[in-house]
């Protein structure tokens, strides 16, 4: 009764959803595969490094992202971003595997003598069409919102290669538009308002950079980018993501831009970048609402970072001159001209993202640097630095000269704090104000003994050396002991080799297949794989907690869980999704009820073969009915060594032969020295077959067997409450795990939802101690099955 209701409340929420009517007015196209089918919602918060997210969660600016670690079964990781630390790096890794796809956000692009901005339609498609050949577009069948490549994507909005929503709303219905308008009133309110408040933030923002010697002009152009990017791109971006949830597209990628924004301007740790992360991590929330609430696809959502931001001081601020000005010095001499450069260094990118935008009538509220001039024929040294990363290319044909002197001169005259250049095979050489190197032999040196990424970073920019499009000369903001600096007007910045502007993170729900990896840390690729996995429904490694082995450490974490066929809480069958719910709890042992066989109603698949697949662990599955080749009953599973020792049917009532057969099962499993004595069992719904029941668990073939002693575990679904007369009477030959544990309340695990009564125990020898219980209540957990799990952690290895 409960079950149905809940699907009734499903359909009419559904059939109300403002996306789903917005879907069908906008005639977009839906999903045909099954609503079981894997999706994957992939959302990377720009600049975040893995040190700035755990302040603002401390501080609390991410309400949501701390309730994914605390109550939903996410797993915070470090994740490297490779060198150069770029969003264009980054993604290229991530959307087709490929490392250094570019040797920075702006560059010369060495064969066509043009300069390459990545924000530009012409040169990210151009990119991407390079990248296209090496490996499979992760985002294929999908979406992508604010990214600098599409990654194969069939709808692209608000990247470079496709500008706003024009071609989607100039094929809607006028009608349809309003519809949309109206339905999201709130939400335009919501984004109305807060654009207020961050135009009184930005003119503060405005006075105090006034206050800080900047000028005014400058200053003033920044207000409606940063009002666009932190508030308006982003609720355009939810908007866009959540319908094409309801449509059940298979992969939806995200990139918000305003925490990044932000960084660049004030600093990665300034109260105006952390007030950015307030707006991302609401919106965050409604993504992951509306992920969960699909009705067209089985949804994970991950977070993620890209790069993050060192801190520094402008090179024009520290030194009074541009890097462009002390380059031409030492590779032309003193001179009354400055050097022409290809943009300004105080220009940065930043003001570009609000294009992404689209509509000439946004565009006239955005001034942007002018556009870079390629270097064409000049003769002339060329400068290209859009960060704390600079490249310094020699005229086309021109000898390299004295290369010793011209990096000495850098890094001791010009005061760059790290000089670059290729050397052999496998090879760099690096020039500071202490002399010269050799990369990757000198890294401590170079980098400091304690960057966490000090072998990759080293290895990376020597390959960075070598990249095609790389300068003859790299000049670096930041290396170990020295005064980090950037070469525009900044004061975070990322790009380079810094310990903060390559920690990243990844916050991933606990399961997440990820592959196997020489170091801790991740790196795009991992997240390549594993959503390749994720969707491919090839994930079928049960992670672990980090340094847990099986069974290991005196503890064993015991499952029981009542899996009603696979069928959740929103009608749909999926044995996948009850994997997963098992998986983030990284039982030993797990004893399922309610499985079906080879049945028609869940077509016919093998749920406890297919969810042990998944969890790479052995079963063991006792039919407590069968009907020619359908079976429906109860089943072990473990990646302990196990071997079964008896199962059969339970006495029912003789006058009720219409009730549901029952039964239990014995299976002996080993861990640490120790053998375990583990029964499964499914009891019947009338108190007398319950009596019955019990009685005959407690006799001589089962608990009172002579082979059932030692540690001993009685699990299962009793349909009975911790009160009623069968569990009293269990419980004076066992004891009831969730009685007497210090400091714990007995959870309900029945219904899924909203737990009524506490009816699925796990009972254990009363020498044995318990050390730990949880019934989760995530919303996973309540969605997939009519019932919760209960997990119990016992002591192995004490005396008994």
């Amino acid at each position: 009764m409960i079950y149905r209701l809940e699907l009734l409340l499903r359909t009419l929420a559904r059939w109300l959803s403002r996306s789903e009517w917005a879907v069908r007015l906008l005639g977009l196209a839906k999903s045909e595969e099954p609503p079981a089918a894997a999706g994957l919602v992939i959302i990377q918060i720009d600049g975040l490094s893995h040190t700035q997210l755990g302040r603002a969660l401390e501080r609390g600016r991410m309400p949501f992202l701390r309730r994914l670690l605390e109550r939903e079964g996410y797993r915070l990781h470090v994740m490297y971003s490779g060198v150069p630390s770029t969003t264009p790096a980054v993604q290229g890794e991530l959307f087709y595997g490929v490392r250094q796809a570019v040797p920075a956000f702006r560059y010369l692009h060495r064969k066509s003598r043009e300069i390459r901005v990545m924000y530009e339609p012409a040169a990210a498609s151009a990119v991407e069409a390079d990248l296209a050949k090496a490996g499979a577009p992760l985002l294929a069948g999908g979406s992508s919102y604010c990214d600098i490549y599409t990654g194969g994507a069939d709808e692209a909005h608000f990247c470079p290669s496709s500008f706003g929503w024009d071609a989607v709303l100039r094929a809607a219905n006028p009608l349809a538009l309003a519809f949309l308008f109206l339905t999201n009133a709130f939400a335009f309110l919501r984004a109305g308002a807060l654009l207020v408040v961050e135009v009184v933030l930005a003119l503060t923002d405005v006075v105090r950079g006034l206050i800080g010697g900047h000028e005014l002009a400058h200053e003033l152009a920044f207000v409606p980018s940063r009002v666009v990017v932190c508030v308006l791109l982003r609720e355009l971006m939810t908007i866009g993501a959540k319908l094409d949830l309801a449509r059940g597209l298979p992969v939806v990628h995200l990139n918000f831009l305003g925490y990044d924004e932000q960084a660049h301007r004030r600093g990665p740790g300034s109260a105006f970048a952390h007030w950015s992360l307030k707006g991302i991590d609401d919106a965050v929330a409604r993504i992951w609402r509306a992920a969960k609430g699909s009705a067209r696809r089985d949804y994970d959502v991950w977070i993620y970072s890209d790069h993050g931001q060192e801190s520094v001081v402008p090179y024009a601020k520290q030194h009074g001159r541009t890097i462009e000005e002390a380059v031409a010095e030492i590779f032309e001499g003193p001179t009354d001209e400055a050097a022409e450069a290809e943009a300004p260094s105080g220009a940065g990118e930043q003001a570009r993202r609000a294009r992404l935008l689209g509509g000439k009538r946004i565009q006239r509220l955005i001034v942007t640097a002018p556009e870079p001039e390629a270097p064409e024929a000049r003769g002339r040294v060329t400068v290209v630095a859009p960060g704390p990363l600079g490249f310094v290319y020699l005229p086309e044909g021109a000898a390299a000269g004295p290369r010793d002197g011209l990096a000495r001169a850098l890094a001791t005259k010009a005061k760059v704090p790290l000089v670059l250049a290729k050397d052999g095979a496998g090879t760099a050489r690096a020039w500071t104000e202490d002399g010269a190197f050799t990369l990757p032999k000198d890294a401590r040196a170079i980098l400091g003994a304690d960057h966490p990424f000090l072998e990759d970073a080293a290895r990376e920019l020597v390959a960075l050396c070598r990249h095609a499009d790389a300068g003859d000369f790299i000049l670096c903001g930041w290396r170990a002991g020295a005064a980090a600096c950037t070469f525009p007007a900044e004061n975070g910045a990322h790009a380079g080799a810094g310990p903060e502007e390559t920690k990243a993170f990844a916050l991933l729900p606990a399961d997440a297949a990820l592959p196997e990896r020489p170091h801790d840390q991740l790196r795009p690729a991992d997240l390549r794989a594993a959503a390749f996995a994720e969707l491919g429904g090839t994930a079928t490694s049960m992670a672990r907690p980090p340094g847990r082995a099986a069974g290991d450490g005196g503890t064993l974490k015991v499952m029981t869980y009542n899996v009603h066929s696979c069928i959740g809480m929103d009608g749909r069958h999926s044995p996948e999704r009850i994997a997963r719910v098992i998986a983030r709890q990284a039982p030993d042992i797990v004893a399922l009820q309610e499985l079906d066989v080879g049945r028609a109603r869940t077509r016919g698949i093998d749920q406890a073969r297919r969810i042990a697949q998944h969890l790479e662990m052995d079963v063991h599955f006792h039919p407590a009915i069968h009907v020619e080749e359908e079976q429906y009953g109860n089943a072990v599973l473990t990646h302990l060594p196990m071997r079964p020792v008896r199962a059969g049917r339970l006495p029912g009532l003789p006058r009720r032969p219409q009730h549901e057969p029952r039964g239990a099962q014995w299976v002996t499993i080993e861990a640490n020295g120790t053998e375990i004595q583990v029964i499964n069992t499914h009891l019947g719904l009338s108190r007398q077959e319950r009596v019955a029941q019990a009685a005959a668990l407690l006799g001589p073939d089962w608990l009172d067997h002579p082979d059932c002693r030692g540690l001993v575990i009685l699990a299962g679904d009793f349909n009975a409450t911790a009160a009623s007369p069968i569990c009293r009477r269990l419980a004076g030959r066992l004891r009831d795990s969730q009685a007497g544990l210090d400091g714990h309340r007995p959870a309900k695990t029945y219904f899924g939802r909203y737990p009524l009564a506490r009816i699925d125990h796990v009972f254990v020898d009363p020498a044995t101690e318990v050390v730990g219980v949880e019934v989760p209540t995530t919303k996973l957990a309540r969605v997939a099955s009519d019932h919760l799990p209960l997990v119990v952690t016992l002591a192995l290895g004490r005396d008994r």
